[in-house]
This record gives structure tokens, C-alpha cells and sequence, in this order.
């Protein structure tokens, strides 16, 4: 039988690590973080909402609209005119068909402006509209 000889003087073995499972394995955690995140939408303007009795939590909401005093409009921070309400809810059900909407209005809004907004996403076919308040 022959045995087998390594010597100092042919060259060492060289150990490689495979980096190809390894990047794998980032990508997939990565997907699975981006996936798995929640991104919370905001109206992008501060209100004082009214206090209510029957405030119910809502679990998730896709699209809040901010409605102020003096009657402006915001969605995600960008002011947005009221003739514009229902062009951006019809791209809104576009992607989310079964989507929910909360108009987050000051509660020294106008009535009217509140129901203009309610009535802009109710002509685009949005079925779960809500009006958020403050529990007492």
C-alpha cells in the first residue's frame, strides 16, 4: 500500500469558503424583511380630530386623507384640491381594489368640505370609508 506524503516544499492545500449560498441566504433574508414590513401611510398634516364616544379602533387603514380648518386637503404630505380627490382614489382602487380610507378631518373643518371629500371617494367606488375621531 501506498501511503500518501504531503511536503511543505509542493505547496500547501488551499481552502476556498463558496460565498454563493452565503449571498443567497442575504438575498432571501432581504426579500423576507421587505416583504414582511408594514409601511404606515400618514395624511402628512396635523389635525386636533373631534372626540367621539363610539370610536372604534381600526386595524388598518390604506389611504388617510388630512382635511384642516381652513379646508385644505393632504394625502401622504402633498396638499391636493378637491377636484382632485376623485382622479387620485380611482389610481388609488386601481392597485388596492378592496381598499379603506380614512379622512382624518380638524374638527373645526367645515362639515361641507368633509362630505365633499366623502362624497369624491364614494363616486370612485371606495366601500370602506371612515372618519376619524379621538375616544373621549
Amino acid at each position: 500500500m501506498r501511503s500518501i506524503r504531503y511536503s511543505r516544499s509542493r505547496g500547501s492545500r488551499r481552502s476556498e469558503i463558496n460565498m454563493t449560498p452565503l449571498i443567497d441566504m442575504v438575498f432571501i433574508l432581504l426579500i423576507f424583511f421587505i416583504v414582511t414590513t408594514s409601511f404606515v401611510r400618514e395624511s402628512g398634516v396635523d389635525v386636533e380630530r373631534p372626540s367621539a364616544e363610539s370610536v372604534e379602533t381600526k386595524e388598518k387603514a390604506n389611504v388617510l386623507l388630512g382635511l384642516t380648518s381652513d379646508g385644505q386637503i393632504f394625502v401622504e404630505g402633498r396638499p391636493l384640491d378637491i377636484r382632485s380627490v376623485r382622479a387620485y382614489m380611482e389610481r388609488f382602487l386601481a392597485e388596492v381594489p378592496n381598499g379603506s380610507v380614512v379622512i382624518v378631518a380638524d374638527k373645526e373643518s367645515s362639515t361641507g368640505n368633509a362630505v365633499q371629500v366623502l362624497d369624491q371617494c364614494r363616486m370612485t367606488g371606495v366601500k370602506n370609508i371612515s372618519i376619524a375621531a379621538r375616544k373621549q
